[in-house]
């Protein structure tokens, strides 16, 4: 599912900022960072709205929905750094074989860009597990909350604490993330090593 949203979404628009020329590269490049820079609790209100509208409040749906508006501009903003390391003169060459532009990113930008895709999955991923905004604010059925949202509001009743059950949720809340971490593990070292050279 990460994967998909960064290739889909964040991918073909981060390439496309990075291959503009000009004032309109730097003037997109700063929007998309402002955009990540809105506080999620200035949005959450018209999300709601939208939710509503749709008929998916108080589902995980709603937060399928809603979780792109704070991942997408976080990975095009990472990723934008990645594609402008990619020589444009490789999509020329792509495109004098036959390609289209779309092929040239397909075929050539996008596995040269794969360290940085990891490292937008791991942060999507991290961002995503920890929310409790979001959460806390399109989802209160038991059946549908997420683990930042539940663990606080189900295991933990006024001065009682369930020190068990929130220990088990915690290790249920880290196992993911530390598999994600050592499955992309290496070409995060890679996306870092490349983000590291002049």
């Amino acid at each position: 599912m990460f994967a998909s949203c960064v290739e889909r979404c964040g991918g073909p628009g981060t390439y496309a900022l990075a291959r503009l020329t000009g004032r309109w590269r730097r003037d997109s490049g700063m929007a998309l960072f402002l955009v990540y820079l809105i506080p999620p609790t200035l949005l959450f209100i018209p999300l709601y709205q939208v939710v509503t509208t749709l008929g998916l409040a108080n589902t995980i749906w709603a937060l399928v929905i809603v979780y792109p508006t704070i991942t997408i501009p976080l990975c095009s903003w990472l990723l934008l750094g990645f594609f402008k390391s990619i020589p444009a003169t490789l999509d020329e060459a792509a495109m004098i074989d036959g390609n289209s532009r779309f092929g040239a990113f397909r075929k050539v930008a996008l596995p040269q860009a794969l360290p940085g895709i990891a490292a937008c999955i791991v942060f999507a991923f991290s961002l995503q597990l920890s929310d409790y905004i979001y959460a806390s604010t399109f989802v209160t059925s038991t059946s549908a909350m997420t683990v930042s949202f539940g663990v606080p509001t189900e295991m933990i009743r006024g001065d009682v604490f369930f020190w068990q059950a929130l220990m088990g949720a915690d290790a249920v809340f880290a196992i993911p993330l530390t598999i994600t971490y050592g499955l992309l593990f290496n070409r995060l070292v890679m996306g870092f090593q490349s983000a590291e050279k002049p």
